[in-house]
């Protein structure tokens, strides 16, 4: 089960960087963060696999080597240097003590960013320097133009922490209903969410708790919702969407029959199935998301768990999505294309 973060939590920043000539980088993106992590005793980590009461906020700064290739994070391995035009490195670490500073500094981001957010919520058994990476990837590898937001939950990034991992994600529904609402009184004018894995759980309990309070779509700034390779149980979804309602703008749900991880996930849960390698995807579809089947579609993990981020041509494809303001219509043509690759 060790498919989505797939390796031990590291230091997200190190000794000191080797200077790079601005041709030998490929990006450099500022990531703000909300999660439940507690800080870490170690600045180098920043936050930790500890749960904290309340919201921590902070922004990494992390270049792209110009070495990059879609669907890859160049991560150093021990012993090597911190070199910028070899692999991804995070070069600066900003805290905000509390939700007004965050909130002020995300407003000026989002007024030169043109206006749109993304939400990333990562999964089981990822250090925070994982998920740090893994959105710069996303971001980098989309071309998504507005501002990404990493909401990083407490997991213990370790494949034997399965179960605390669910009841950190648990924990951490409440705080993510707290920061998409932070989002919607910025001046964001629509805010797309992608989540994985048992990041999807959180997102799901989220939105049903918006619902409940009479505001799903956040103040009508909801853009899109995508559900990559969700770690929850057919039934509990089915549940879940039910209580939030037919979405005026279909969610995108990415599965696939070949994901082992999810495979392992359902083992552990009594052989039930999980939404992420169902196969009845009419049967999901009438609940108001759109289905997209990577059954056949190649990832580069083992576990075929982050195809969605990890497959060169489909991450492109996501970001066009995610791209497109002019309506269900143009929404429906990249969808479209979206299928005819997994063909």
């Amino acid at each position: 089960m060790a498919g989505c973060g797939g390796r031990q939590t590291e230091e997200l920043l190190g000794s000191a960087i080797v200077s790079s000539p601005v041709t030998e980088i490929a990006g450099n993106h500022s990531i703000f963060i909300a999660t439940t992590r507690k800080r870490s005793d170690d600045p180098n980590t920043v936050f930790d696999g500890e749960r904290s009461a309340t919201l921590n906020y902070a922004r990494v700064n992390v270049t792209v080597p110009g070495i990059h290739q879609t669907g890859q994070i160049e991560r150093r391995s021990r012993g090597k240097s911190n070199d910028p035009a070899k692999y991804f490195m995070a070069s600066e670490v900003v805290g905000y003590d509390t939700q007004p500073q965050f909130s002020s500094a995300l407003n000026t981001d989002i007024a030169a960013r043109g206006g749109r957010v993304m939400v990333f919520v990562h999964g089981y058994n990822t250090g925070f320097d994982s998920a740090v990476y893994r959105l710069t990837q996303i971001v980098q590898d989309s071309g998504y133009p507005g501002t990404p937001v990493l909401f990083s939950w407490a997991s213990g990034a370790k494949t034997t922490d399965y179960v605390y991992d669910k009841e950190s994600a648990s924990a951490a529904r409440d705080q993510l209903e707290v920061t998409l609402r932070t989002l919607a009184q910025t001046g964001a004018r629509r805010i797309d969410i992608v989540a994985h894995s048992l990041g999807t759980w959180v997102t799901m309990e989220a939105l049903r708790q918006l619902a409940i309070t009479g505001d799903r779509d956040l103040g009508g700034k909801l853009g899109d919702v995508v559900l990559a390779s969700p770690d929850i149980d057919v039934d509990v979804f089915k549940s879940q969407m039910r209580r939030y309602g037919k979405p005026d703008k279909p969610f995108i749900l990415l599965l696939s029959d070949d994901d082992r991880a999810l495979r392992l996930s359902g083992l552990i849960a009594g052989s039930r199935p999980r939404v992420g390698d169902y196969k009845d995807a009419a049967d999901l579809a009438s609940y108001g998301v759109t289905v997209v089947d990577l059954s056949s579609v190649k990832g580069s993990d083992r576990f075929n768990h982050t195809k969605f981020a990890d497959n060169p041509a489909l991450v492109k494809m996501i970001g066009q999505r995610l791209r497109e303001d002019d309506g269900f219509a143009s929404d429906r043509e990249v969808t479209d294309r979206i299928n005819l690759l997994t063909q």
